[in-house]
């Protein structure tokens, strides 16, 4: 099994910064992909931002204003220049393979809330 502990988020101003991290841990054999989802009340979760070996992709309302980087088993979410419609639960998702599998399979945190105030 795969554990991921989140941390970081919290409250802020808008135009403001936070820092996300995710740890993965556990019977890791690969990681494939991490990531970061939100969902916002009353809203679908949707793409923040993920990273691969080979690619890095950010959703249409954060472009240009969070950076995903990854450092082994840990990813990190910079939010610059936040707004109050970043306010959600985000969670941290990796695709992994544990060293009992063949495949990879999802794997998401309990999530942390960031509330961006005006």
């Amino acid at each position: 099994q795969v554990q991921l502990t989140e941390s970081g988020g919290g409250l802020a101003q808008a135009g403001g910064s936070l820092r996300l991290s995710c740890v993965a841990s556990g019977s890791i054999y690969s990681i494939v992909l991490m990531g970061w989802h939100r969902q916002a009340t009353g809203q679908q979760r949707e793409l923040v931002a993920s990273t691969t070996a080979t690619s890095t992709k950010y959703g249409d309302s954060v472009a240009g204003r969070f950076t995903i980087s990854r450092d082994k088993n840990t990813v990190h979410l910079q939010m610059d220049s936040l707004k109050p419609e970043d306010t959600a639960v985000y969670y941290c998702k990796v695709d992994a393979i544990d060293t009992g599998g063949w495949h990879p399979a999802a794997y998401w945190g309990r999530g942390t809330q960031v509330t961006v105030s005006s």
